[in-house]
């Protein structure tokens, strides 16, 4: 009997003894937790987007950091609040499937201490993929103080999944430029011979003098001009073919084998 009034004594002992290291515990992590603060985002009113409204319900937004990540989803404001947000640096990105938006730079640090208590700072910025983290884009100022001031988040615009096929235009095929050589090419070959016909005749006869004298005209095929190389009308395939040689031998005398000094056409 007095064996077990001593073990309820001890449990009882011992339970007291808990419950207080659990309060002291309690109390010195509450007193070294970190400050934590709200963060709010809103959408504006755009020509893009002129109301929150018309997002999907399942649109939310993101707040991750290194070993720590928010989520919050669209209020019936047309914002985003992140609750319990403790000091550090996140990237604040808005998921929607039908619109884009810009992603913010989101620092929360701690003012200098004024007496016993800490002030929580949040500033933002916009940022880009693909740039160091240290990049920071132009500021977003907040608007309002409190749990009700917020940042704005900047609508990029509305997502496209989708390629419109191009059809068959005529402007594209003229836009070639192989095309349009040889557009012009036409036009000179059959415009510059009715110019010349519609030509006054003494202006026709001038260009005609004129294009005989061009250097041109002898490559062209056009008649030996005077001081003209002679080597201009040679034929060189009738040469290999050897009538070269046969025109020039017509009409001179050949004399016979048989030696007897006669003359051709001589009898």
């Amino acid at each position: 009997m007095y064996t077990r009034q001593a073990g309820v004594l001890l449990g009882t002992l011992f339970s007291c003894l808990a419950a207080t290291a659990g309060a002291a515990s309690s109390s010195s992590s509450s007193s070294h937790a970190q400050p934590q603060t709200t963060l709010t985002l809103r959408i504006p009113s755009t020509p893009q987007l002129p109301s929150a409204h018309a997002l999907p319900a399942w649109t939310h937004a993101t707040l991750t950091a290194l070993g720590a990540a928010h989520d919050a989803p669209l209020t019936a404001a047309g914002a985003f609040v992140f609750r319990n947000v403790t000091p550090g640096s996140y990237l604040a990105d808005v998921h929607c499937g039908a619109y884009a938006f810009a992603p913010l730079r989101v620092d929360v640090v701690l003012s200098e201490t004024s007496g016993k208590e800490e002030k929580v700072v949040v500033r933002a910025w916009e940022t880009y993929r693909g740039n160091d983290w240290e990049n920071k884009g132009q500021e977003v100022p907040r608007s309002g103080s409190g749990e009700d001031g917020g940042f704005a988040v900047r609508v990029l615009g509305y997502k496209e999944y989708f390629v419109e096929r191009g059809g068959f235009s005529v402007f594209g095929i003229l836009k070639n430029p192989m095309i349009l050589m040889g557009l012009v090419s036409m036009v000179l070959f059959i415009g510059l011979p009715k110019l010349i016909e519609n030509m006054d005749p003494e202006m026709r006869a001038e260009w005609e003098e004129q294009q005989k004298k061009s250097p041109m005209a002898s490559l062209m095929g056009g008649g030996q001009q005077p001081g003209a190389s002679p080597m201009g009308n040679f034929d060189m395939a009738a040469y290999m073919a050897g009538q070269g040689s046969n025109k020039k031998d017509e009409g001179e005398p050949t004399s016979s084998n048989n030696g007897g000094g006669k003359k051709n056409g001589k009898r």
